[in-house]
């Protein structure tokens, strides 16, 4: 009985160590928007990725929560696809500035972007 009752506490112990972060992005459904595009291009058109994609902005802002690495240049290619330069240009911007990393993709895009 008394071993029953040490692994019991020491149980209870080690679960109150568990911490449990929150995600460090908001993915909504990027990931199925994605895979939608490859998968399924016909029946999933850019407009209607534009539109998920916008809402799971609005929702991720709601919640003070950052976009994934590469939503917003996937949205840039959206933008591009559906003739809106402008939009396409400013989501490629956001992508190099809050992600570094992407810097000569980004300006290489952007340079591609000015010739159309």
């Amino acid at each position: 009985m008394s071993r029953l009752l040490v692994f019991a506490v020491l149980a209870g112990m080690l679960g109150g160590c568990v911490h449990t972060r929150d995600p460090l992005y908001s993915w909504g459904d990027y990931e199925d928007v994605v895979y939608g595009s490859y998968a399924s291009p016909d029946k999933f058109p850019p407009q209607a990725q534009v539109g998920i994609l916008e809402q799971n902005y609005q929702e991720a802002r709601a919640d003070n929560r950052r976009m994934p690495p590469g939503w917003h240049a996937h949205l840039g290619y959206l933008y591009f696809q559906l003739g809106k330069m402008d939009q396409a240009r400013q989501e490629l911007m956001t992508e190099k500035a809050q992600f570094p990393e992407s810097a000569v993709l980004m300006d290489r895009l952007l340079v591609n972007l000015k010739k159309k």
